[in-house]
């Protein structure tokens, strides 16, 4: 891929992976993603801004065989995908100083090998000219790791946000003209890396929010030359209303578990609530991380296996827990055949969780009529939690 003006003097070197379809071991890419650096030219010094992963390692280097002399290369996040590439950079360009915070100097030295001798450190609020362009470089810890920053070009109005913004998402567009899927794209990133981290990155936005920004440049994904839409988008996702909305991952083995879920679905429905199901077996847990970004409240139902609950359950629950979303309400149903521990494995397991449980609800073998009863009260719980709370939107 060749470089491509994003404004003037500053060019963005996009290396998508396109086949990609995991990230991390972890997470799912179903639209692949791409790796952005970006080349500053300055009339008196050049700096290239982050690299690209090493899976795309010719690719970059193509963008860049017309540029002779490098004079800061700068890693903005240390992480292998931003950074992996710096070591045959600095051989690259044994003249170039490499730039970075003071935490990342050791994750550099340690993760990549990275001689220390040519590590600079900058400061928070620090600015480094170019000549007619400069550098402000801005500490934004936690997001997504300690060392992460932005830096930030203000004869351009433009940011740098490394992970910030950013999406997993491989497109020929340089600039985020499909909306509606950039967006879809950025608040599955938001979920599954920068959900964890809600507290730092209100602060960050905060901290963000005195610059005049045109373009925000990140390191996955398209830029933005309407920066308000992601802005925006992010303001919502840390801190707007919830939805009235209840998500349900499940699993059933015998069917017992099921008819317990498709019981709360359509009492939901009557009292009003929206209802998002996921049946573990088949999900993208990535969609399930997209929704409990704004859903007001969490149901999880599981049959027993081994006197315990089903391990996806157990995994997916593992999950939300890490994420830490802000959901507000939970419960628990549960089916068995002589034994369960299920209800106390699946609430100890959700301890990051600032929820208030409105029911768990345990059946042995099929749901009879009181079965069905206390689903019934409970989807009324729900509905009633949800119209009082001033935190979601009914």
């Amino acid at each position: 891929m060749l470089a491509r003006e994003i404004c003037p003097n500053i060019e963005a070197i996009v290396t998508a992976h396109w086949e990609r379809r995991l990230f991390d071991s972890l997470i799912p890419l179903p639209d692949g993603t791409s790796y952005n650096a970006y080349l500053l030219k300055g009339s008196t010094k050049t700096a290239l801004v982050d690299s690209s992963d090493p899976a795309l390692r010719q690719d970059l280097l193509e963008a860049l065989e017309g540029v002779d002399s490098i004079d800061y290369l700068v890693s903005l996040h240390s992480e292998q995908d931003h950074s992996g590439l710096l070591p045959e950079l600095m051989q690259r360009y044994p003249k170039a100083t490499l730039l970075c915070s003071k935490k990342a100097e050791d994750i550099l030295v340690s993760h990549l090998a990275i001689d220390k001798e040519r590590v600079r450190i900058v400061e928070d609020g620090e600015s480094l000219s170019l000549g007619d362009l400069s550098l402000e470089f801005i500490y934004t810890p936690w997001v997504h790791w300690p060392e992460t920053m932005c830096a930030y070009v203000p004869q351009r109005k433009c940011l740098l946000s490394c992970d910030l913004f950013g999406s997993h998402l491989a497109t020929s567009d340089l600039f985020a003209v499909d909306k509606p899927r950039v967006y879809e794209a950025a608040k599955r990133y938001y979920a599954e890396i920068m959900m964890p981290f809600r507290s730092m990155l209100q602060k960050n936005l905060v901290k963000l929010a005195d610059y005049e920004i045109d373009i925000i440049a990140p390191s996955h994904g398209p830029c933005y030359n309407e920066p308000a839409f992601i802005v925006e988008a992010y303001n919502d996702w840390v801190g707007g209303k919830l939805k009235n909305e209840v998500v349900i991952p499940y699993i059933s083995m015998h069917g017992s578990t099921e008819k317990m879920v498709r019981r709360l679905t359509q009492a939901l429905v009557n009292e009003g609530v929206s209802v998002r199901l996921f049946d573990l077996t088949v999900t993208d847990i990535g969609q399930l991380a997209i929704t409990l970004v704004d859903a007001a409240s969490i149901v999880v139902a599981s049959p027993t296996v081994q006197v315990g609950s089903h391990p996806i359950v157990g995994y997916a629950t593992a999950l939300a827990n890490s994420l830490k979303p802000r959901v507000k309400y939970a419960a628990v149903l549960a089916s068995y055949g002589w034994a369960s521990k299920a209800i106390e494995q699946i609430a100890a397991a959700i301890p990051a969780l600032k929820v208030e449980v409105l029911a768990t609800i345990l059946q042995k073998g099929l749901p009879d009529q009181e079965c069905y009863a206390e689903i019934d009260r409970l989807a009324a719980a729900i509905a009633k939690a949800h119209r009082e709370d001033d935190e979601v939107q009914c």
